[in-house]
């Protein structure tokens, strides 16, 4: 079993460099989809402060589909360009929501969530998936965990 030793209190590029390392750990070696996305979607929820929902949705049959995830039961099916999922597949970019409740057709899962960071999974140009990270907090995602977020995915998306 691994064990994270990772501080929330540590000063976010360093958060994140420590992330990068772990999950390059997990996934070594491991070359099952839903196993990587499960740890990582684990390793998130348990390591970042001020979250309420980590995860991914899988693009299935032209809409995304929710894959693994740490949380509250989430919404099943979201097509592309609903919401806030939706609408990083669509535009293919980083989607930084500090108000969700601000944010025109946003999918409300869980009724707690009040910001939002979505991450589309880019392999060999075509959208496979987002990772989507909730948090109670209002303003909880800034440049800095837009920045670490991505570079985790980055390191995901290569063991696909």
């Amino acid at each position: 079993m691994h064990e994270s030793k990772i501080s929330q209190d540590l000063p976010k590029p360093e958060l994140y460099k420590q992330l990068a390392g772990e999950l390059q750990s997990l996934i070594a070696g491991e070359p099952d989809l839903i196993a990587n996305l499960a740890n990582t979607s684990a390793l998130l929820y348990h390591s970042l402060p001020d979250l309420n929902w980590a995860g991914f949705y899988l693009m299935k049959g032209g809409e995304l589909v929710v894959g693994p995830f740490q949380g509250k039961p989430a919404c099943v099916r979201i097509a592309v360009g609903k919401g806030v999922c939706g609408t990083a597949v669509a535009r293919r970019t980083t989607m930084l929501v500090p108000n969700v409740h601000e944010f025109p057709g946003h999918i409300a899962c869980d009724a707690a969530s009040n910001s939002e960071i979505v991450i589309p999974m880019i392999v060999n140009d075509a959208v496979i998936g987002v990772l989507d990270i909730d948090s109670p907090k209002l303003g909880r995602f800034d440049e800095e965990d837009r920045a670490g977020i991505e570079r985790l995915v980055e390191i995901l998306a290569r063991s696909f």
